[in-house]
């Protein structure tokens, strides 16, 4: 079975990093110019914070008419995450993702960060997997 850490091993550089300070609007510029629907919210010192997530945007700011230069990421990040083990397999991250229903996942290696684990990592994985076998 696969196992977390060897995902992320293979989507290395994989932070999308913004700070918890960093305006909505810049976070959106951030993901606009990554090609991601996420950012994982890093203190000065390299601390996991949170997530930020299109949907978050989308319903705690643009819903809520809150300005996008005013609102600042802290504000609006989710920190309510489940979190998964590097050393989890896929099947297990999938379970969480489907029990908490979330799309991201954080994942620590002995109480550090290591990354975030997304349905479409999941999603990738499995269709690289299945061309493997077939081709």
């Amino acid at each position: 079975m696969e196992r977390l850490n060897q995902i992320l091993a293979r989507h290395l550089p994989h932070f999308k990093e913004i700070a918890p300070g960093c305006s909505i609007r810049d976070a959106l510029c951030r993901m606009s110019t990554q090609n991601t629907d996420y950012l994982i919210v890093m203190d000065e010192k390299g601390n996991f914070l949170g997530v930020l997530t299109e949907r978050d945007v989308a319903r705690k700011a643009l819903f809520m008419n809150r300005s996008l230069t005013e609102t600042h990421v802290r504000e609006i990040m989710n920190t309510q995450l489940p979190f998964a083990d590097a050393n989890d397999t896929v099947e297990q991250c999938m379970s969480k993702m489907k029990k908490y229903h979330v799309k991201f996942i954080p994942v620590f290696s002995n109480m550090s960060f290591a990354g975030v684990i997304s349905a479409d990592d999941i999603l990738a994985e499995a269709v690289e997997k299945r061309n493997v076998i077939f081709d």
